[in-house]
């Protein structure tokens, strides 16, 4: 007779190849105007909606934030109203160095964090995500790049930006695999909810599906 046992759930510091909201911190880079407006390699809308979903999980999940700007006042504007409003009590550190890992006040602000695992998003992804990116895996950070809360100024150049990050160990995620590996159960009631929001306002398709989930089992 053949008989069925049931192993026991693992805890997610079991599995450590997983990032967790205890050991990361969240670093968007130059979410400006300017830096949309030359952006090509996404588009722009599905741009914001990523980057905005990436602030609010961050909220949620009380990860430690970093936001950094180039030449707000002289050049790119400031950062978008999307993520301040989602982070109204995070300083945003506005530099003049292109690789933000080179100013002092935006390294100094990634070590206040107290984490070595460094989710990082940035525009254009060639240039203000790839430079700090490879920078603080330099480091000794182990640093997972946002690839579509991010954009590069052509396809070609996002995509070798990705592929040269690769290569010097920066793992490529996304939006929807951050969400999934930071809520990791849906049996978590205190994040459920709001993560479900976020994925309603923000992802598109399976928005959708959630609000067709809601609008189906509600309770009358």
């Amino acid at each position: 007779m053949v008989t069925s046992s049931t192993l026991p759930d693992l805890p997610d510091s079991a599995i450590t190849s997983l990032f967790t909201p205890e050991d990361t911190a969240v670093v968007l880079i130059d979410h400006q105007p300017q830096m949309i407006f030359g952006a090509r390699s996404a588009d722009p809308q599905t741009l914001m909606n990523n980057v905005t979903a990436l602030a609010k999980l961050a909220k949620v999940f009380n990860v430690p934030t970093v936001l950094t700007s180039i030449a707000a006042e002289t050049f790119s504007g400031p950062v978008i109203p999307e993520i301040t409003r989602a982070l109204p009590d995070v300083e945003i550190i506005d530099r003049s160095y292109i690789n933000a890992w080179q100013d002092g006040a935006f390294r100094a602000a990634v070590e206040a964090t107290g984490r070595r695992r460094l989710l990082m998003a940035g525009l254009w992804t060639e240039v203000c995500l790839t430079f700090p990116a490879l920078s603080a895996t330099e480091a000794g950070y182990e640093v997972f790049a946002v690839i579509d809360a991010s954009a590069g100024s052509s396809t070609a150049a996002h995509d070798a930006a990705i592929v040269r990050m690769s290569q010097k160990g920066v793992v490529p995620v996304s939006t929807a695999s951050v969400l999934s590996e930071l809520q990791r159960d849906w049996a978590r009631v205190d994040t459920y909810d709001a993560v479900n929001d976020i994925v309603s306002d923000h992802l598109g398709a399976w928005g959708q599906g959630v609000n067709y989930v809601r609008a189906g089992f509600v309770k009358k």
